[in-house]
This record gives structure tokens, C-alpha cells and sequence, in this order.
């Protein structure tokens, strides 16, 4: 891939950094689960969350203990740890290994056993077909140029019956200007969709975002989203929309995240 400064690019590279330097700054995504919702999970009661404030539905998960389940860029010791402790049999794929760190470290701390794996969400080359009965995928490929890529990888090793259970945001955040935003607290509509640091930002962009530690990302579209999930194999079964309420300017207006759940046919 090339930038709009026409040089070589290397997307997964940028954002492995950027999301280790986002575990040495604590972002909030990177910080492990404590012990007590690990322990009320082993009781049966837990909760995970794909995107920000909304917690999935339990319906949404079947009958979960023994279930072999995939998180997919799911990195950072949140929702892993949670479903290994409700009984899962766990494996977390992310392109970050200080990432996947934050998930060992709540295995050693509390006795779970959960495999991790780092690699790229476009490339489940690590896994057999039908591996798994569930992949939990929570907001994650805005940092993937090619999402239909990421849905097809999912339903290859999804078994039959299995279910994708997805966060992301709405593609129409990404028509403002962020700057705007930040200095000014406005929207201004500035961007066609779909939307691509990649392509959009120059080279001397690209790496003053690498120094700040700030991921690329992508917008896709409503058509890559959900209609590439239907694409790859998957029947769309569930879909609830979310948001940060009053703390978002954006929020306030309108839901900017989506979450679905896609079963693949027996």
C-alpha cells in the first residue's frame, strides 16, 4: 500500500507500535481485568463489552462454557480473561505482543488458561478450518484496510452453527475533521468515505503519528461492514448500536458504534 505521498507503507507494522507505546501509556483498552470480575465470571456472573459502554447480550454467547472461542485483535486482558473464567476454552490472536502480555499477566495472576497468539486479523493462517465455535471481535478492524479479508478468515474458521460476535464503528464518524474537533470542540464535515490514513496522510504525517504512538485507521463502509459479513458466508442474527452519551460531541447526536452477531449456516 502507498500513502498519498506514494511511498511504501507498512500498516500492521505502524500499528503494532502504536498500540505498544497505547500499553505503556495505559489507554484505557490496554488495562487487564482485576481479579474480582474475574472470580465473579467463575460464578457465573459476567459480562463483556465490544464496543464502549454496552454490554453484549448473554444471549449472544449460547451455552458458553466448553465452547472454543477465538479473540480476534482482542488483545489487552479484558474480554479474554473474562470468558476463559465463565469456562471457554480461550485463544487471543493480536497484532500486538505487549497486548498479548496484558492477557498472560492475568493468567498468571489468577490460574486461567488462555493461548495467545500474535499475528494479523486478515491472516488466521495459524488456524485450521473450523476451529472455532464462537470469534469475539471487539472494535478493532479500523485498523485493517481490507475488512472484507478479516469476515472471510472469520468464517473459514468458524465450525458451522459458530458465531461472529462484532463491534465497530459507524463509518460516518469519520466524515469530520478530527482536528476541528479537538482544538475547536466542532464537527466540520470534511472527509469522503471511505475514509484512509494510509492513503490520505503523507509521509512526514505517518511519522509524527508513529512517534505520538496513534494507530492508522480506515472507515469502511455500511456495504464492507455488515454486507461483507453476509458475503463471506455469515447470517446476520443480532445488532445493537452504541455510544459514549454526553462525553462524545458526536454521541450526543447520533449512535457511533454498531455491534452484530453473524452465525455461519450449518
Amino acid at each position: 500500500m502507498t500513502s498519498g505521498a506514494d511511498h511504501p507503507l507498512d500498516v500492521r507494522a505502524h500499528n503494532e507500535s502504536a498500540w505498544d507505546k497505547q500499553v505503556d501509556w495505559e489507554n484505557p483498552w490496554t488495562i487487564p481485568v482485576t481479579t474480582e470480575p474475574v472470580e465473579r465470571a467463575r460464578r457465573g456472573d459476567w459480562e463483556i463489552v465490544l464496543a464502549p459502554t454496552k454490554p453484549v447480550p448473554r444471549t449472544w454467547f449460547g451455552d458458553l462454557p466448553g465452547l472454543e472461542v477465538l479473540g480476534l485483535a482482542s488483545g489487552g486482558g479484558q474480554q479474554g480473561p473474562i470468558l476463559a473464567a465463565a469456562g471457554a476454552r480461550v485463544t487471543i490472536l493480536d497484532n500486538s505482543q505487549k497486548q498479548l502480555r496484558q492477557d498472560a499477566t492475568v493468567v498468571d495472576r489468577d490460574g486461567l488458561h488462555i493461548r495467545t497468539v500474535h499475528g494479523s486479523m486478515t491472516d488466521l493462517s495459524a488456524f485450521a478450518d473450523e476451529s472455532f465455535d464462537l470469534v469475539v471481535n471487539p472494535v478493532s478492524v479500523v485498523f485493517v484496510h481490507d475488512v472484507r479479508r478479516v469476515w472471510h478468515e472469520v468464517a473459514r474458521v468458524l465450525r458451522p452453527g459458530g458465531a461472529l460476535i462484532a463491534g465497530f464503528g459507524s463509518p460516518a464518524k469519520f466524515i469530520f475533521d478530527a482536528l476541528t474537533y479537538e482544538r475547536e470542540g466542532r464537527l466540520e464535515l470534511k472527509h469522503f468515505l471511505p475514509y484512509s490514513e494510509a492513503e490520505l496522510f503523507t509521509e512526514e504525517e505517518h511519522r509524527k503519528l508513529a512517534e505520538e504512538g496513534e494507530a492508522l485507521v480506515f472507515s469502511h463502509t455500511l456495504e464492507t461492514l455488515i454486507g461483507g459479513q453476509l458475503d463471506a458466508g455469515l447470517t446476520l442474527c443480532g445488532f445493537y448500536e452504541d455510544g459514549y452519551g454526553n462525553e462524545d460531541l458526536l454521541s450526543r447526536h447520533m449512535p457511533t458504534f454498531i455491534a452484530t452477531r453473524a452465525v455461519k449456516a450449518l
